[in-house]
């Protein structure tokens, strides 16, 4: 049997061929990558439960319509983005601590911390 073949041709993980979800982490390289991912996800948090609070009405408004609702929407979102930016609950902060310490260990199981800072392999 052969390796599974990625859209250039390259090989896949086993992970992305047998469920297509992307292994590959490559792209939160960054802290700044990692930073962005969070507040987003901070903002999509906060989205959802201002929407999930919109859904519990007390009292019927007088002007109900479907134009209304999209508009609501739409406040939501620019009031969840600016929630995520200016007064974060903390949940984005912590997705990235996490993804951080997740990286850490990914870069020092390739490149063992004892190796780099003792000098081994220098010629000399």
């Amino acid at each position: 049997m052969g390796r599974a073949q990625g859209r250039a041709g390259g090989p896949v993980s086993i992970i992305g061929a047998t469920t297509g979800i992307d292994a590959d982490t490559s792209r939160l390289g960054g802290e700044k990558n990692l930073k962005a991912a969070g507040e987003r996800f901070e903002a999509v948090f906060t989205g959802m439960m201002l929407k999930s609070m919109r859904k519990t009405k007390l009292a019927e408004t007088l002007f109900e319509s479907k134009a209304a609702d999209q508009f609501r929407d739409m406040w939501d979102q620019k009031v969840a983005e600016s929630m995520a930016v200016s007064t974060p609950l903390g949940i984005g902060k912590a997705m990235t601590d996490f993804l951080m310490k997740g990286q850490g260990a990914n870069t020092t199981e390739t490149a063992p911390a004892s190796a780099v800072t003792s000098g081994e392999g220098k010629n000399g």
